[in-house]
């Protein structure tokens, strides 16, 4: 690559990962194709997935949230400053710690359901509400299964293990529509609401899916379980420090999504749906760049900090947040143009109608809006914590929930807008906190070559302006307003546009030379040469 190999995050790794998470992605939509196909845009299903949405929230919050934003940072550190022993001991400490904790969180969760169900969804009639709050009892103990693999996929990555902590979630999806629905047919062949009980069982079996496989890389690595009740440690207190504020600092996007839940209970049903449906589909480019690219990120960006080596901490930051950008751009522009036609192709099937895909398309707009900023935020926030400056993003994430909440209040009823006001405030927060933690990077940790990366924006811009025009022709060739299409012909559609406006697109930033670009077409060409 050009320049130091250490100042830059290794191509090939974010690929690696990035792969895997399109496994993850792709299953997961599948998942809930089926779970749209059986159950349609409706109030059974909106009770299962605010069901899901706290142990589901839990999780992005502390397990693959803070907890792992947290271990990582430390462990990484331990490597780096007293070598592997050491580090595997605060292991055992924090893998002990968790368990205990997640154990009673789950205990509460499942005794605390009506009230949580009462305050995620306060519009569900009394009937929709029960049902709800037996899916959440069944799913809560998710949250243990998913902390402890969340903790495996930390060790790993700082290991430099990469592929197999990324596939694990494959195996989550794939126990959850197996499992799921298998379970769901046995209690209920009809699919009324005692089929979700098994959906809800299914989610477990996934859980426990991720964690078992990604056991044996972990014990090639060198790792041995031992239970370790000495939690008066400095590595374990390190971790809880850094726990806190990451939990607020991280929880901007799920609070905000939980407001946007709440608001949209006291719309009409359906309403739940769609926003999750839209916002799964923004996350599937969000986690297959965002989140690889910080994955692999999160790790070099510790070790530079723990060793003081400032000069690598900032060129493997800004160069981060190049890819990123590289990566996520052409992905919002093709969302923004083409969600009907994606979202047709995907769950226009059974009782998932064409309104409903219509009100979902409304939706994904407004989020694919923020899909940079999202990305942006997943590699920035993190590199407070390996600067021991955890407090920031913590005090802009307490801001944007406040202000998400006005937002919905004004675009939602005020505006008129209903759940695609949702949706945009939601954007507009996303964006909003990733210029607040640039700004305060750029304070804290020096320059980030931020020419370049404007300059890097300037040629993006250019070459998506050509990628919206190929999408939008490709969209009124394929498919003309008012009239009705079959599955093979959306699919053709949907595929001979996506691949042509790709190929506009990256054939445009190549020739305008987009740095990262070219690293990636370096290592390209290095593999096939072997």
């Amino acid at each position: 690559m050009a320049e130091s190999g250490n100042q830059r995050v290794s191509a090939r790794a974010t690929g690696v990962v990035g792969i895997a998470i399109l496994c993850s992605r792709i299953l997961g939509l599948v998942r809930e194709m089926v779970i749209a196909a059986m159950f349609g845009a409706s109030a059974y299903l909106d009770a299962f997935l605010t069901a899901f949405r706290a142990p589901n929230m839990l999780r992005d919050l502390f397990a693959e949230g803070a907890l792992s934003t947290a271990f990582v940072t430390t462990f990484s550190k331990k490597i780096a400053s007293e070598g592997d022993r050491s580090a595997w001991t605060l292991a055992n400490k924090i893998a002990t710690l968790t368990t205990i904790f997640m154990s009673i969180v789950v205990v509460l969760g499942v005794l605390l359901a009506p009230v949580l169900v009462a305050a995620l969804a306060p519009g569900f009639s009394a009937e929709k509400a029960a049902l709800t709050v037996t899916l959440a009892r069944v799913m809560y103990p998710f949250i243990l299964l998913v902390s402890l693999a969340a903790l495996v996929m930390g060790m790993l990555n700082a290991k430099h293990v990469f592929g197999v902590p990324a596939m694990a979630s494959s195996f989550f999806n794939l126990g959850s529509i197996v499992g799921g629905v298998a379970l769901a047919w046995w209690l209920d062949p009809g699919f009324g609401p005692r089929a979700l009980v098994g959906l809800a069982l299914g989610t477990l079996i996934g859980g426990l899916l991720q964690l078992a496989v990604q056991i044996p890389s972990l014990m090639k690595v060198g790792y041995v379980f031992h239970p370790d009740f000495h939690w008066r440690d400095e590595g374990v207190k390190k971790v809880l420090q850094l726990m806190g504020p990451a939990v607020i600092a991280a929880s901007a996007v799920q609070v905000n999504v939980l407001i946007n839940s709440i608001f949209a209970s006291y719309l009409q049903d359906g309403a739940v749906s769609w926003l999750n449906i839209a916002f799964r589909l923004m996350q599937l480019p969000l986690g297959i760049f965002g989140v690889a690219v910080a994955t692999v990120t999160l790790p070099l960006i510790s070790r530079s900090a723990a060793q003081g080596n400032t000069a690598e901490f900032r060129g493997a930051l800004s160069h981060a947040l190049r890819l990123v950008m590289l990566l996520t751009i052409p992905s919002a522009i093709g969302l923004i143009i083409m969600a009907e036609p994606i979202i047709s192709l995907i769950y226009q099937h059974g009782r998932f109608t064409a309104a409903a895909t219509e009100q979902t398309a409304g939706a994904l707009r407004f989020y694919a809006i923020g899909l940079v900023g999202y990305s942006a935020v997943k590699v920035l926030a993190p590199a407070f914590y390996a600067l021991d400056r955890r407090n920031l993003p913590m005090i802009v994430s307490l801001v944007s929930i406040a202000l998400n909440a006005a937002l919905n209040g004004l675009l939602t009823f005020r505006l008129g807008l209903g759940h695609r006001g949702l949706a945009l405030s939601t954007s507009v927060i996303a964006a909003t906190n990733f210029l607040a933690l640039y700004v305060m990077m750029r304070h804290y940790a020096g320059r980030l070559e931020t020419g370049a990366l404007l300059r890097t924006l300037a040629k993006l811009a250019a070459a998506g302006a050509m990628l919206g025009v190929v999408c939008w022709l490709g969209t009124q060739f394929f498919f003309p307003a008012g009239q009705s299409f079959r599955f093979g012909w959306k699919l053709l559609g949907v595929s001979v546009t996506m691949a042509a406006g790709a190929a506009v697109f990256f054939c445009a930033a190549y020739l305008l030379r987009v740095a990262e670009l070219h690293d990636i077409v370096v290592v390209a060409q290095r593999k096939l040469r072997r």
